[in-house]
């Protein structure tokens, strides 16, 4: 007889055979998925929505690359905390990502570190309102400069290492990138083209690296929460009527990494609907 043992945490299955009378056992341990040895590089993974993405694919069996600008000790904490879990399987990295030379310097300081580089996850951004008599050239910089020109920068950098190990990109776009939202006429643009990017980078790298983004909607509400009656107003507007959780949006990040292989150049909406409202 055998017993079979499912661990979905780990990503094996443990099968005993057991042979009576003399109770020798053999024990036979078969992967089903091949997450092990993957390195995923997420930027602005230290918290919110990239610490809960590093969580998620972690326990798919995945290393992680955190990048953090300013949020060295959530980084650090994080880090611990799934290093407590299995060791050696998370490593963290701080740059500016306005920074040209610190853009240049990320992807081969992590592979110095990790030695391959199979997903590419440009999460980190900048959200702020800029009403147009108020735009100053630094407001510019700051959020194309994480928005776009990071993204865009990193993937350049990345691309050689994604095409040796058949990776995947996928790029944190937004629901504004198609529906304005008043007062972020630099934001708005800025996601527009990173959505355009992710849709020339799929033609461009394929066959070898697919590359796909998310346009979540109301999935946090800033860390400078608006007023109850905004929030109100915000939820009215969704056809789900709630907002949606971190988790929703790294399980759509898992499917695209495991279980998309014939899909390239796509946007998901993870918006419960407000996309089409």
């Amino acid at each position: 007889m055998f017993v079979q043992i499912q661990d979905s945490f780990c990503g094996v299955v443990k099968v005993v055979f057991f042979n009576y009378p003399s109770y020798n056992f053999s024990i036979k341990i078969e992967h089903m998925n091949n997450q092990d040895n993957k390195w995923v590089l997420i930027t602005g993974g230290a918290k919110r929505i990239g610490a809960e993405v590093a969580r998620t694919l972690h326990a798919r069996g995945m290393n992680i690359a955190i990048h953090y600008n300013s949020s060295n000790q959530d980084a650090e904490s994080l880090c611990d905390e799934l290093n407590a879990i299995r060791k050696n399987s998370i490593m963290v990295f701080g740059a500016n990502l306005t920074s040209d030379d610190a853009v240049e310097e990320l992807i081969p300081e992590v592979l110095t570190k990790t030695g391959r580089l199979d997903v590419l996850i440009n999460n980190a951004s900048t959200f702020y309102p800029t009403p147009i008599d108020d735009i100053t050239h630094d407001d510019w910089d700051s959020l194309i400069g994480t928005n776009l020109k990071a993204p865009l920068f990193l993937c350049k950098h990345a691309a050689k290492h994604l095409r040796e190990t058949k990776g995947s990109i996928v790029n944190m776009v937004d629901i504004h990138a198609t529906k304005p939202l008043s007062n972020h006429p630099v934001y708005g643009p800025a996601k527009s083209g990173l959505v355009m990017l992710t849709r020339s980078l799929a033609r461009d790298l394929a066959p070898e690296v697919r590359v796909n983004g998310i346009a979540p909607g109301m999935i946090l509400w800033p860390e400078k929460e608006p007023p109850e009656n905004v929030k109100e107003k915000i939820i009215e507007q969704i056809p789900l009527r709630r907002s949606g959780s971190p988790k929703d949006i790294a399980n759509t990040i898992k499917f695209l990494i495991e279980d998309a292989d014939y899909m390239t150049g796509q946007i998901i909406a993870v918006d419960g609907g407000r996309g089409i409202s």
